[in-house]
């Protein structure tokens, strides 16, 4: 999986495509293990008793057979919230600072099949810490050259494009405070582009790509309906490029 992802450089793409305001500091282009980037998730929300509609009693049920049931009330808008955090993902119940930095270059990527179960991330799964991780494009090996190629895998239209992600708080004995995500990924070995990408001989695996119009559902559904988020994304409507090396721009009759 991709060791580093390229991150909005464009302040105007916030508000745009995530409907939040761009952040002062809009971080290093490239982000890789351990860093600080950006989530989106969801300002928690509490309910009112008074929303919560009363339940008929049995008596007044009878009365009605043929009545409809009570309309209830529309759940609230999802509110979001753009948050620095870190890249690599620290279980909220790591020791020591050490062990976190540890931790957390292992766990940049979260199994969409056993983020429930993996310790690392049950949790996190668990409590509906989910997130949105905004990028413009991600990187995989290309090996079928016979050695590694990185390429650059973005939308077709240049847009932005939303991860599906988990988050973690872990608050250390000497006052440390760190928040901290991974990104949920999913089987590509039937993707028509991702299919590609990788080791030799290796599952193929890619990032949960997000459609535009289910982020805030994403961030608001039971946990229980989450998985129906984690599908593949239309490999026609992305596009991959090799990345240059800097000695490849070089002519070869120019090297010494």
């Amino acid at each position: 999986m991709s060791s580093h992802y390229e991150t909005l450089q464009k302040p105007d793409a916030y508000p745009e495509f995530f409907k939040l305001a761009a952040p002062e500091d809009l971080g290093e282009r490239l982000l890789r293990a351990r860093r600080p980037g950006y989530i989106i998730r969801a300002v928690p929300q509490q309910t009112p008793a008074a929303d919560v509609p009363a339940v008929e009693t049995a008596a007044v049920q009878a009365a009605q057979d043929s009545a409809a049931a009570p309309a209830r009330k529309a759940a609230p808008p999802v509110v979001r919230e753009l948050v620095a955090a870190q890249w690599g993902l620290v279980p909220h119940w790591v020791k020591t600072a050490s062990d976190a930095r540890l931790r957390a270059i292992k766990l940049l990527h979260a199994r969409n099949e056993t983020a429930s179960t993996a310790q690392a991330f049950r949790d996190a799964w668990l409590n509906n810490q989910r997130c949105i991780i905004p990028i413009m494009a991600f990187f995989e090996d290309d090996y079928r050259s016979g050695k590694p190629v990185s390429t650059r895998i973005s939308r077709v239209d240049g847009k932005p494009m939303g991860l599906a992600g988990l988050w973690a708080r872990w608050q250390g004995p000497e006052g440390e405070d760190i928040l901290s995500f991974a990104a949920l990924n999913i089987n590509a070995n039937s993707h028509g582009l991702l299919h590609r990408y990788q080791p030799p001989g290796n599952e193929r695996r890619m990032p949960s790509i997000l459609n535009e119009g289910a982020y805030d559902a994403w961030l608001s559904v039971r946990q229980d309906k989450a998985r129906e988020f984690m599908r593949q994304y239309p490999a026609n409507w992305l596009t991959a490029n090799p990345v240059e090396n800097k000695k490849d721009k070089i002519p070869k009759d120019w090297r010494a």
